[in-house]
């Protein structure tokens, strides 16, 4: 049995309640991006996941590669951000940060409460960019490449041990993104085996 019939709800009705549920959707949008990535781009992997709690492994899914257990973290656009320019170019933002606040330690030893998330915490990032276009493609780049926090609050030397929570990207894209996630693998496997 199914779990619309398990719940006694239909399609319409789940329709209508993602339609009416921002949260909800972008919520469904995430994990959705997750098993398509997996289908399109790691198909012939055995990808995994650790418990989405797990605070000490960061990412959406880990690959072994070329000797070496990589992390991916997959993020998606923010619908609202998405903006097609008159020569059909698309510019958008996504949200790159932690669910909650959390304290985050410097090598310093000074400690503040943060969503950013942390250069690196995990190897590689896929942005879902469905919403440029309405097709499922992903764009890749590696943490060490994401741009850092520009929030006046932190410090200079804690920014530069913090992500950025709202990058922007656009389609076609500019480096550092890359619209493969293979020679990126590469770097990152070359990276762990120095």
């Amino acid at each position: 049995m199914g779990i619309f019939a398990r719940l006694g709800v239909t399609a319409a009705e789940i329709e209508q309640l993602v339609q009416a549920s921002p949260s909800l959707r972008g919520v469904l949008i995430g994990y959705l991006a997750e098993t398509k990535l997996a289908h399109l781009w790691f198909s012939k992997y055995k990808l995994h996941k650790y418990d989405d709690h797990d605070r000490q492994r960061k990412g959406d899914r880990w690959i072994p590669y070329k000797g070496h257990e990589i992390s991916i973290e997959v993020k998606s656009l923010q619908t609202a951000s998405v903006v097609q320019t008159a020569a059909g170019t698309f510019v958008g933002r996504f949200q790159c940060d932690a669910s909650d606040r959390r304290p985050v330690r410097f090598p310093d030893g000074s400690t503040i409460e943060t969503t950013c998330l942390l250069v690196g915490q995990f190897d590689l990032l896929a942005v879902n960019c469905f919403e440029f276009g309405q097709e499922w493609k992903f764009a890749f780049v590696k943490n060490s490449d994401l741009p850092r926090s520009k929030y006046k609050k932190y410090t200079d030397y804690q920014r530069q041990f913090l992500l950025q929570t709202t990058p922007t990207i656009t389609w076609p894209l500019q480096p550092p993104y890359r619209g493969e996630p293979w020679s990126l693998l590469d770097e990152i496997a070359a990276s762990k085996t120095h």
